[in-house]
């Protein structure tokens, strides 16, 4: 039976891990005996994957490390000036409606 490239195609990364059923593996095989394209994409199956240089990696990762320190810091000086802005404003209010709107505490007499 002739299966086509794309089915066997679909199965060649279950058959490279040797996780397939025995139908598709009988397939797979029978197919690769005459197929030198799905063959040869099998074999780049096996070929290792290019893994970055690891003093690269280790580079970009102090990166993101020195990245992540800025951005705490920019966010605790955003937060401290919020906290100064309200308390400012806050006192501002205060001292307005003590001044122009004769709001005193005064204490209750008994």
């Amino acid at each position: 039976m002739k299966i086509s490239c794309e089915i066997i195609r679909d199965l060649l990364p279950l058959y490279h891990d040797g996780v397939c059923s025995n139908d598709s593996k009988k397939l797979v095989e029978e197919h690769l005996a005459y197929c030198d394209s799905c063959k040869a994409e099998l074999k780049a199956m096996d070929d290792k994957l290019p893994i970055n240089d690891a003093k690269q990696n280790l580079n970009e990762a102090e990166a993101v490390k020195k990245l992540s320190r800025r951005w705490k810091k920019g966010m605790i000086k955003s937060l401290l000036k919020g906290i100064l802005i309200t308390i400012l404003a806050i006192a501002v209010i205060v001292l307005i409606l003590y001044c122009f709107m004769d709001f005193r505490i005064t204490p209750k007499p008994y």
